[in-house]
């Protein structure tokens, strides 16, 4: 494995392997990485010859307020999670060299990047957005894979590369869990033991609410309410917002028709921000959960 701190030497890195044939997989990154990660690195090691992973807290997508400065960092672990994954290229740059000048060119997708999350951190999927297209442009993948539990920011970045025509297939991969429920991220870390304790609440109000889906509801205002409340009585957790969007299109819903739809969650557990989602899909002939 291979550790690297500048587009220069990632790029002289992959062109050999490009000139080869070997499809080059990107799983961008912003370190503190956990067992999440890895099943994003083993999903690209299986369908490509070359991996990358980069290593870059992205300050342009933290508003002033947010977590930038403690954010949680650990390259050597990172590092050794990596090695034990087979990962071939560790792109680990500095500030100065993704940002080496204020910035003056911004990549943003105006319809999904103000809603939901983006409303309440104005500014975020403007800073997503610009970096992985950065991080695109470098290291020129065949395919880029993100996690599904940030579904709005897989969302962006799949809008974005249709929009720009980028020749990058954006993969999707299933929400890992702790073995309580609870969504990998890696700001657990930073919850208190009690809303540690608290917090696999959210991945139960979304097992509810699939049920009952499952059983036959259709009503996006039932299934709102069902998950709102289940998490607000696991104190500290306080919900944030709890929206019922179409997965293309992110706008609200009413009821579930034959379009996939998502339940998507924001709770604040004290000081942290958590985040987690559930995509219902229903069956054209049947009506049913197509899952």
């Amino acid at each position: 494995m291979q550790t690297l701190a500048t587009i220069g030497e990632l790029r002289a890195a992959l062109d050999p392997l490009r000139y080869e044939g070997r499809a080059i997989g990107l799983v961008p990154t912003m370190g503190a990485l956990h067992h999440g990660h890895m099943a994003l690195v083993d999903r690209s090691r299986a369908a490509n010859g070359a991996t990358v992973v980069s290593i870059f807290v992205n300050p342009t997508q933290f508003g002033p307020n947010e977590d930038f400065a403690t954010y949680p960092r650990d390259l050597d672990r990172d590092l050794e999670l990596c090695q034990a994954h087979g990962v071939d290229f560790v792109f680990a740059p500095g500030l100065p060299e993704m940002y080496p000048e204020p910035m003056d060119t911004f990549v943003e997708v105006a319809s999904l990047s103000g809603v939901l999350v983006g409303a309440q951190r104005p500014g975020h999927f403007r800073g997503v957005a610009t970096v992985v297209s950065k991080l695109l442009h470098i290291a020129e993948p065949e395919r880029a894979y993100f996690g599904e539990k940030d579904f709005q920011q897989l969302a962006v970045i799949r809008r974005m590369v249709r929009d720009l025509s980028m020749r990058v297939e954006i993969v999707g991969v299933p929400t890992v869990r702790e073995p309580d429920g609870l969504a990998a991220s890696s700001r657990n870390v930073r919850l208190s033991p009690e809303a540690r304790a608290a917090a696999p609440a959210i991945g139960r109000a979304l097992d509810e609410a699939e049920a009952r889906f499952r059983a036959g509801e259709r009503s996006a205002a039932e299934l709102v309410e069902l998950v709102r409340s289940r998490i607000a009585a696991a104190a500290p957790l306080e919900p944030v917002a709890v929206d019922f969007c179409s997965s293309r299109t992110l706008e609200p819903l009413e009821t579930i028709g034959s379009e996939p739809a998502v339940i998507l969650v924001s709770v604040r557990a004290e000081k942290v921000l958590l985040i987690d989602q559930r995509e219902l899909i229903s069956s054209p002939e049947t009506g049913k959960d197509a899952r």
